[in-house]
């Protein structure tokens, strides 16, 4: 009898520690795009090893024409561990253990989430760990806001038949943006912000236009300028809209939709006018329709932060999914 009361007594406890601690994967994470939430005791965070970590995930992201942070961090000791620290889509655990470590944790506490655990004996051995995978650690949480951006756009969209039609491509946009110039083909999407516009060009070229030049570069500026020109005016005269040429633009190779992709990021502005911005490029190569589809974002809005405007272009732009000819509406 004492003994079957005593398991009886281990079963209620087991259970009421399980009640306590309920799955939180299942809890959705929240917060800001582009926000990591650093968990570090402040004699780190105030060291060579915080400074790593500004340094690393708080670098400037280029191609805007002012400087801005690549994430914004939330710093918070680690006693801080639980509540909303835990909701965030970004965390870095880091602390001085006896045992080296690094690992990656998806969806530790909720989802979608990265979890980064970095651990070490000594100063040295921590600054080593996060250079040595600071890397990776960008390209996921990238990849993770830029999901997470791409969610938020599916849940209020425009219907995009007419450049299903014109492209043999969908792709994601989120309602404020309205049509406001087409061609054959070519597409100009804008939608107004508070204090400026963010657009979304869609044309095609020839195969030939960006490979005849042995400076892919050039030839990206040359189609781009040619495009504002005949399209992308400011009101006086003689004001397209072209490249800033007092820095070069920069220059990636990627893959988009299986394709292989050219992206340039760089500031445009308006000839013998006072605008300008940034502006994000893709060149898809789509060698099954023997062209080359090129999707581009910019804006304009001189006196706020840049940063989640232009990455909700990506987040747009990177949405694309080309159509089978079979079943092009």
């Amino acid at each position: 009898m004492k003994k079957a009361l005593f398991f009886v007594i281990i079963f209620l406890a087991f259970a009421t520690a399980c009640m306590k601690k309920p799955d939180r994967t299942h809890q959705k994470t929240s917060g800001p795009i582009n926000t990591i939430s650093v968990i570090i005791d402040d004699p780190l965070w105030n060291g060579e090893v915080g400074d790593s970590i500004r340094n690393k995930f708080a670098g400037p992201v280029i191609g805007l024409p002012q400087e801005e942070p690549m994430f914004t961090i939330n710093q918070y000791p680690l006693k801080l561990l639980e509540g909303f620290t835990t909701n965030s889509r970004n965390i870095i655990i880091i602390k001085k253990e006896t045992e080296t470590k690094f690992e990656i944790v998806q969806n530790e506490f909720a989802h979608p989430q990265n979890v980064i655990h970095i651990s070490a004996k000594t100063t040295a051995l921590l600054l080593e760990q996060i250079e040595q995978h600071a890397p990776e650690i960008i390209r996921r949480m990238h990849n993770t806001e830029i999901f997470e951006n791409q969610r938020i756009i599916d849940t209020a969209k425009i219907l995009t038949k007419k450049i299903q039609r014109k492209f043999g491509i969908d792709i994601h946009i989120p309602q404020g943006f309205k049509y406001v110039l087409q061609r054959r083909k070519f597409v100009w999407l804008k939608k107004e912000i508070t204090s400026g516009n963010a657009s979304i060009l869609i044309y095609q070229i020839p195969m030939s236009n960006l490979f005849t030049s042995r400076n892919i570069t050039k030839s990206i500026i040359k189609t781009r300028d040619s495009i504002g020109s005949l399209y992308i005016r400011g009101m006086g005269t003689n004001s397209p809209m072209i490249t800033e040429n007092s820095y070069a633009p920069y220059l990636f190779r990627t893959r988009i939709a299986g394709r292989e992709t050219y992206e340039t990021k760089g500031t445009w502005e308006l000839r013998n006018d006072y605008m300008s911005g940034p502006f994000i490029n893709y060149h898809l190569i789509d060698r099954s329709r023997k062209r080359i589809l090129v999707i581009e974002g910019f804006c304009y809005d001189p006196s706020e932060a840049k940063r989640d405007i232009m990455f909700e272009l990506e987040a747009i732009i990177k949405s694309v999914e080309f159509l089978k000819k079979t079943n092009r509406k």
